[in-house]
């Protein structure tokens, strides 16, 4: 396994600073045992005192669903460790777990739903739009294009390869949409976009802002419908986040172009600018940077941090279906932030340059990570091989800085 040994290598077992109480996201009581109401709410509550005596040779931890223990384990530094025993079993959560509810999220372009698992977790699914081989077309712009499951999933396997582990975990998995959404929804909007196509396929739509229309239903084969299932972050009133505007943001318009496109100079006003004039956030944003143009992601507009940390913290790479629309060309506006301030961390460009070693060589990571998930193949080869091509296209620019 190529992946065990890139994880064996010595640039992914630095260790990260010793995380006090402060640094993690939950202080949680290691002895108090967490039950369910039993008015069949869905909160996680404090257990009754008649129930705080433990089972003898278990820890009250051990009694936490695999998604608290995932929320409890956020720290300053990362959002999951390493070597985090705990993740085969969220994955495997996230594609098998029973689903007890489905409702449409609010907000977005397009139609995503949020499930509710019978351990009382969430996720977040994507369903399939398009089929593995369909790039975007050359005529669409960024923001028109569709938002595809495959890459919500790849994402997640290509953040923590490059060893940033600032995705959620995300799983593919097959949902029937009778038994699964529409039979089970309490969303009455969702549950008014129901239809059989001519073909005998149950179909639905939702509500939203673009592609939410009988033109854009989504089918299933009759009722089977891929997607992917992202774990979802702990709810906005237990941890808060804070939404920040990217520097480079687009224009999001067909013909006027962002101020970072037309002044060359445009770094040196970012670097003076808070939260980017001191601490590693510049790098952070960088890093983020990189991964969007492995993935071709022209769409990173904003970006999340949790709030209890303040400035000095990673950023949540979120929503990055956009990513992995086209493998014949590389959008090398994605790096004017890497290019403009000719900055990266040591870390970051140490393990890009291992990256692209043949023992270590990304397109094989990542093809063998992906062989795990239950709908692979996930990516088409030649995304995989576009990869290679633009990691060298990253550190050519990293080049270019240094000999500058």
């Amino acid at each position: 396994s190529k992946l065990a040994a890139l994880f064996e290598h010595p640039l992914y077992n630095t260790p990260i600073p010793e995380v006090t109480e402060k640094d993690k996201l939950f202080v949680v009581n290691p002895m108090e045992k967490f039950s369910l109401r039993s008015s069949g709410s869905d909160e996680w509550v404090s257990s009754s005192k008649a129930e705080t005596l433990l089972p003898t040779g278990k820890t009250a931890y051990d009694t936490y669903p695999t998604w608290l223990k995932f929320h409890v384990g956020i720290n300053r530094y990362e959002l999951y460790p390493r070597r985090d025993p705990l993740l085969p079993t969220l994955l495997r959560d996230l594609a098998t777990q029973r689903i007890i509810s489905s409702v449409q999220k609010s907000g977005g372009t397009q139609l995503k739903l949020i499930m509710t698992f019978l351990n009382y977790g969430q996720a977040l699914f994507k369903p399939m739009k398009q089929t593995r081989d369909q790039e975007t077309p050359i005529d669409f712009f960024y923001f028109s294009d569709f938002e595809r499951h495959n890459a919500e999933i790849a994402a997640f396997h290509l953040d923590r390869i490059l060893d940033f582990r600032r995705i959620p975990p995300v799983s593919g998995r097959l949902v029937n949409i009778t038994k699964e959404i529409r039979d089970i929804t309490t969303d009455k909007k969702l549950a008014k976009t129901f239809f059989i196509s001519p073909a005998g396929n149950i179909c639905f739509y939702g509500e939203c802002s673009y592609y939410c229309s009988t033109e854009h239903a989504l089918c299933g084969k009759p009722d089977r419908l891929e997607g992917s299932m992202a774990a979802l972050l702990p709810d906005k009133t237990l941890a808060k986040r804070r939404s920040w505007r990217s520097p480079w943001r687009r224009s999001y318009h067909k013909s006027k172009k962002a101020e970072w496109e037309l002044n060359p100079n445009y770094c040196a006003r970012v670097r003076e600018t808070p939260p980017y004039d001191r601490g590693h956030r510049l790098l952070d944003l960088i890093d983020m940077t990189i991964l969007d143009f492995l993935m071709g992601n022209m769409d990173r507009h904003h970006y999340e941090t949790f709030e209890k940390f303040g400035n000095d913290t990673f950023l949540l790479h979120l929503d990055n279906g956009r990513g992995f629309g086209t493998h014949s060309r590389d959008e090398l506006s994605i790096l004017a932030p890497l290019e403009q301030c000719c900055s990266i961390k040591k870390s970051t460009y140490l393990r890009l340059q291992l990256l692209a070693t043949q023992p270590y060589r990304l397109s094989d990571l990542l093809r063998e990570a992906l062989a795990a998930d239950p709908l692979a193949p996930i990516l088409a080869e030649p995304h995989l091989q576009a990869l290679d091509r633009r990691l060298g296209k990253v550190l050519v620019a990293v080049g270019h800085c240094l000999a500058r």
